[in-house]
């Protein structure tokens, strides 16, 4: 990843975030709301942990064998994705309630999913949502060799294969984090000096992350093979399958709206200073997708309401279906795209008609 400094403009001249943050916090003001979680998100949180958990203690508790062990690992892992993508990730933004020790407590929530609150803050509150879809910065951007997210990336021959092998490696992304990828990330992080909040501790991190990963294999594993009559193996296959499927999920959901036709990535411009305030730089790097449909809504915890939470990413995703109306409306007005997939469905087929196109052999005679 690149180390070159990057810089917004300061001054927006068309005043879009002064006019459209004065309309959203009128909103709220209007119907005595908060911007952080409410009854709904409680509720929601309640299910999603059950899903996550339940068959995991009657795993433990039963004898369950066969397909149904499988079916059960595979629930594990719906519930596994639907935490992280509505309690985590809004504890993580601080949005999840209006107390620190709140979004703390359900921000670490993390570490019973394989991942870590410091990686995660740092790549995803840091790297992602300042530096959306900017080669070389925003890592979401960064699969490694394998895939080819970016036009600005290196090209290989297999590339021209990955709107087919991709969905294979998309269910890898949690089992990653567990094993590997977190040890990775937080060497190349601290070496940096990269943190969410100025107050970096390598020793504090590092003891956090192996002390958790310690625990996490402990009940995921360990527990299940001295506690149950279930043999080892078959706990690897329920450990893979569960992960699988809530890093299938995770992934699906994150690349549509930031890997498809109409969305935009772009190169770091030599002198460092990006053409567009912030708020209009998430615009054209960011879509939505399925925002009519309910579950969709509901289940991905306001993740298909991409444009909004990453201009406000102070706000809790459940209101982003009400303010999707004035941020839709405000960006209208001022000539600016709002990028949108009426449906899921439409999303998936240009996500991968996209990484098809990324697939060709770059033409390097073109303009």
């Amino acid at each position: 990843m690149s180390n070159t400094l990057l810089r917004f403009q300061r001054k927006d001249e068309t005043d879009f975030f002064k006019t459209l943050n004065t309309r959203v916090n009128e909103y709220f003001k209007q119907n005595n709301l908060k911007k952080t979680g409410n009854w709904k998100l409680h509720l929601k949180t309640i299910i999603m942990f059950s899903i996550f958990l339940t068959p995991y203690f009657l795993l433990l508790t039963l004898n369950i064998s066969g397909w149904w062990f499988l079916l059960f690992s595979v629930i594990i892992g719906v519930g596994m994705a639907g935490v992280g993508m509505n309690v985590m990730h809004d504890g993580n933004h601080g949005t999840y309630s209006s107390k620190k020790w709140i979004n703390n407590f359900m921000g670490g929530s993390i570490y019973i999913l394989s991942g870590n609150v410091y990686n995660w803050k740092v790549q995803h509150n840091v790297l992602h949502h300042t530096y959306t879809n900017i080669h070389g910065h925003d890592e979401d951007l960064d699969a490694g060799r394998i895939l080819r997210f970016s036009k600005h990336a290196k090209w290989h021959r297999f590339h021209r294969f990955q709107h087919y092998y991709s969905i294979i490696l998309y269910g890898l992304l949690t089992i990653n984090w567990a094993i590997t990828s977190d040890f990775l990330q937080m060497k190349r992080y601290i070496k940096r000096g990269l943190s969410a909040d100025n107050n970096l501790n390598p020793v504090r991190e590092w003891s956090v992350l192996v002390i958790t990963k310690i625990i996490y294999l402990s009940v995921w594993i360990i527990i299940p093979i001295l506690v149950s009559d279930i043999a080892w193996w078959k706990v690897l296959i329920g450990f893979f399958a569960m992960h699988y499927t809530a890093g299938l999920i995770l992934s699906v959901v994150f690349q549509l709206a930031h890997v498809s036709d109409d969305v935009e990535t772009q190169l770091p411009p030599n002198d460092g200073q990006i053409k567009n305030v912030w708020a209009i730089h998430q615009l054209f790097t960011t879509t939505n997708f399925g925002t009519n449909n309910s579950f969709v809504n509901w289940f991905t915890g306001g993740l298909n309401h991409q444009v909004e939470h990453h201009i406000f990413p102070n706000i809790s995703h459940v209101h982003y279906t009400k303010i999707s109306a004035i941020v839709k409306k405000t960006a209208k007005e001022f000539n600016l795209p709002y990028k949108e997939f009426k449906t899921t469905r439409a999303a998936l087929i240009s996500h991968f008609h996209q990484l098809k196109e990324l697939g060709r052999k770059p033409d390097y005679n073109a303009a």
